[in-house]
């Protein structure tokens, strides 16, 4: 039988709670991959009788949230170490507790009503904890018919609506969205959540004006998406007297020229981005997008990067030898490092891996049409990329660029003539010093400051 330890230790003005076990422990270069959602060590058949990898990525938000650092030790096959550090409150000459205004809890920023709808009882807890963690009020439904009673009974009056696409109960969450929408009389915004990411099912999706994200959802993505979607509508309605206007004040939005092969993704496309009122314009081809691009007009073109005939990266290279500087966002698989790297080298402000998400495509317009008004942008992103790189040490940086061009650890490792090890440690420094989540986030910031 396993033991475990719970205890604290005063450090200065902090209070430092460690949990000690003495379990299998934690292989090291598994250290920053637990605090991944639904990321398992030892459940590789993902059984849903033993959770969902998602309690350490939520106690690490919430540590954020309250400015609670979280910090773990471990050493396989002896036990692990989790620690949180708490400010120490002082005491006044009467013994009542006194707060120290600079440590104090961070207020969430969230505000509004959410109405989760979602039948996994685990899914509707963690999303009901996140959304609460992050300042919105909550109600939550296991299928479309209490989701229905609890808007004819005003219960809540959702600003947003977070909501499964498979539900029990004979209505899936289109109905049930379209239903709720037409018993509260309002345009309601949608996130849908699904892992069915067939042409049919994004079709009808954003066909209703609803923002996909395809399961399982990534609790930053969902928490920014949601602001985005409730800003947006505020914007939409709000006036300074009170009253309704019809759009938010600002630039015109960039018109969204999409190149794509696939008709069914276009359609999709088209529908999506009509939801969310960006002018767009598709095309099958290259040759078909320069027959009718002229080089004057303001825009943002989302290009696949594997086309019949001209490719993506040759589109790129067209505009770019013709002097057109038209903001470019890359469609290309996950894996496809080297072809990220070369698109951007090629002119692209951005890439996206596919699946498609929804946030990640309307965020990355959002910087496209930025960059597109504002000549400075470029050469701010250029400047802060390159301050995040200098906190690197020279090793760093050489396994750094052998990470960015596509080479694997052991790789690397013969490279450098170091233990891959090693290499595993200089890339989670890599991350932690630039500040980057991701590899994707890492080519980015890479070619940024080149």
């Amino acid at each position: 039988m396993g033991k475990i330890l719970l205890g604290c230790r005063r450090r200065g003005g902090n209070l430092r709670i460690e949990v000690w076990d003495t379990g299998i422990g934690i292989p090291e270069e598994q250290i920053q991959a637990i605090f991944e959602e639904f990321h398992q060590l030892d459940n590789p058949a993902r059984e849903r009788s033993r959770g969902l990898g998602l309690g350490l990525s939520i106690v690490q938000r919430l540590g954020e949230l309250l400015g609670h650092p979280i910090d773990v030790r471990s050493r396989s096959g002896k036990g692990s170490v989790f620690s949180v550090q708490v400010p120490l409150g002082q005491r006044s000459a009467d013994g009542s507790a006194q707060h120290d205004h600079a440590s104090e809890i961070k207020r969430a920023a969230g505000t509004g009503a959410v109405l989760i709808i979602e039948d996994d009882p685990s899914v509707r807890e963690m999303l009901d904890l996140l959304l609460k963690s992050e300042g919105y009020r909550t109600a939550i439904a296991s299928e479309g018919k209490v989701a229905l009673t609890l808007a004819a009974r005003g219960v809540m009056r959702p600003d947003i609506i977070v909501a499964d696409y498979n539900l029990p109960g004979g209505l899936n969450g289109l109905q049930v969205v379209a239903a709720l929408r037409a018993t509260l009389h309002r345009e309601i915004p949608v996130i849908m959540l699904t892992g069915d990411i067939s042409s049919q099912t994004m079709r009808e999706i954003a066909q209703q004006g609803c923002v996909q994200l395809n399961k399982p959802v990534r609790a930053g993505e969902l928490t920014r998406l949601i602001q985005n979607l409730l800003a947006a509508s505020r914007a939409r309605t709000a006036r300074p007297d009170g009253g309704h206007i019809e759009s938010a004040t600002g630039p015109p939005p960039l018109t969204v020229f999409v190149i794509d092969d696939d008709s069914e993704l276009r359609d999709v496309m088209r529908q999506f981005l009509t939801a969310e009122h960006r002018p767009v314009e598709v095309f099958e081809s290259g040759e078909a997008f320069f027959a009718a691009y002229r080089g004057d007009r303001k825009g943002c073109l989302i290009v696949d990067a594997t086309l019949p005939g001209m490719s993506g990266l040759q589109v790129l290279e067209r505009l770019r030898n013709a002097g057109h500087n038209l903001p470019a966002i890359m469609i290309t698989g996950w894996g496809d490092i080297s072809m990220a790297v070369e698109a951007m080298k090629a002119g692209a402000m951005d890439f996206i891996e596919k699946p498609v998400r929804h946030a990640d495509l309307l965020a990355s317009i959002d910087r496209a049409q930025k960059a597109a008004y504002d000549s400075t942008e470029r050469s701010a992103r250029r400047q802060e990329a390159m301050t995040r790189l200098a906190r690197l040490t020279a090793r760093e940086h050489a396994v750094m660029d052998l990470v960015v061009a596509g080479h694997a650890n052991k790789e690397i490792a013969a490279r450098l003539a170091i233990s891959q090890r090693t290499v595993e440690n200089h890339r989670a420094a890599v991350m932690t010093k630039t500040g980057v989540a991701s590899l994707p986030d890492l080519i980015r910031l890479v070619i940024a400051a080149a």
